[in-house]
């Protein structure tokens, strides 16, 4: 019976051993002097322009709160989409409904102006 998980003990036990070898290989073989230019952080090949403590409007948090909200509630469309024929009308019409609590919700939040970035 507990021959069934030697592979999956197997597998942990290598995944572990790699981790732990890249962490003490890494700190034996690497560099031991550290260089302000290598410390500093780097992106796209652009040194940093902006301070990286600066601080976001709460705008830019809506925004992206919403962008999540409507894009998660968007991966419904998909499923829905796969067995649309086999769900005949009653899905299309929940579909419908869903799709109008989304609008309303969509048309409150450009009225309350949440996405307007000024």
């Amino acid at each position: 019976m507990l021959n069934q998980y030697v592979p999956v003990f197997v597998m942990t036990l290598a995944a572990c051993g790699t981790a732990v070898a890249m962490i003490v290989l890494t700190s034996l073989i690497g560099p031991k002097k550290e260089f302000d230019d290598k410390m500093e952080p780097f992106e796209c090949g652009v040194s940093p322009v902006a301070d990286p403590k600066a601080r976001f409007s709460v705008r830019f948090y809506i925004i992206a709160m919403l962008f999540i909200l409507f894009d998660i509630e968007a991966v419904f469309l998909f499923p829905w989409a796969v067995v649309f024929r086999e769900l005949g009308m009653f899905g299309f019409v929940e579909m419908m409904v869903f799709l109008g609590v989304l609008g309303v919700g969509l048309v409150y939040v450009w009225k309350k102006g949440a996405l307007e970035w000024e």
